[in-house]
């Protein structure tokens, strides 16, 4: 496995690979891996020659330092489980590599209204920084197909849009959320649980799928849904932050029309901020 932090260096080994007639697959991620990245550098491997996982604590991302300085790094270990599945190159730059000139100057990205929507809106500036880095990252990796997780629902509609308006020549797969035993979405958010707080957690996925059961009695009814879900969610013990039910391909408001729907939660447990979501048919 290589391991490459010199944007350089990385281009000459993608151009060696595509001379070799080699697809690339793509992950990119901010590290402190679980099973949930594990998964995606699978589905990665199943759909290219080579595969390329970026590991990069974004801070263009980030809104509050202070979640920005406890993102957890754990590089020697997540290194040593990206060679264990066989990963061919792993791209692990720092800030000043790719923004040499600061955030300030940097050129960015950024995709309109679905950026700005539902979770944009409590965190302006966090879907820019994320279409910006994925912009460079696919810029420097030249891959045929790029893997993301669903749990991220909102990300990776915002990729996809991206990658439509700008005609990139991107294959973009959505992974379905790799959860623990009891439910639990996998995130490295969770590593800051305190062991109470772990026992909590679960709750939320529950929630979240009696509103999907609710909201499929009666689709016209999502506010009296999402009034349930943020009773529920203070009963439980968490802090409601943003609970919507979308149209699951446009992520407006649900309608007549609407053949798929999105139930999307997200609550506060301690210091935690925990996302969720779940799709749900319609027609």
């Amino acid at each position: 496995m290589l391991t490459i932090e010199n944007t350089t260096q990385l281009r000459e080994q993608i151009r060696s690979y595509k001379r070799e007639g080699k697809t690339i697959g793509f992950v990119p991620t901010m590290g402190n891996l679980h099973e949930g990245h594990l998964t995606l550098v699978r589905k990665a491997k199943e759909l290219a020659d080579v595969v390329v996982v970026s590991i990069f604590v974004n801070p263009m991302q980030f809104g509050n330092p202070d979640d920005l300085q406890n993102y957890p790094r754990t590089m020697d270990q997540d290194l040593a489980l990206l060679r264990e599945l066989g990963t061919d190159l792993v791209f692990t730059p720092t800030p000043e590599i790719m923004y040499p000139k600061g955030l300030d100057k940097q050129t960015f990205v950024k995709v309109p209204l679905l950026s700005s929507m539902l979770e944009g809106a409590s965190r302006p500036g966090h879907f820019r920084g994320v279409a910006t880095i994925v912009t460079k990252l696919f810029n420097l990796v030249s891959p045929d197909v790029a893997c993301f997780g669903e749990k991220d629902f909102q990300q990776v509609a915002v990729i996809r849009q991206m990658v439509e308006d700008l005609a990139m020549d991107i294959n973009i797969v959505p992974v379905s959320t790799v959860r623990e035993q009891d439910g639990l979405a996998m995130s490295s958010r969770n590593n800051r649980l305190t062991a109470d707080e772990r026992k909590v957690a679960p709750a939320l996925a529950k929630i979240m799928l009696e509103m999907t059961d609710r909201i499929l009695l009666d689709p016209t009814d999502a506010q009296a849904v999402i009034a349930f879900g943020v009773q529920a969610i203070t009963e439980a013990g968490m802090k409601p932050d943003e609970l919507f039910i979308r149209d699951a391909h446009t992520l407006e408001e649900v309608t007549s029309s609407t053949e798929e729907a999105v139930v999307l939660v997200a609550a506060f447990l301690g210091a935690v901020r925990l996302i969720d979501n779940k799709i749900v048919e319609l027609s």
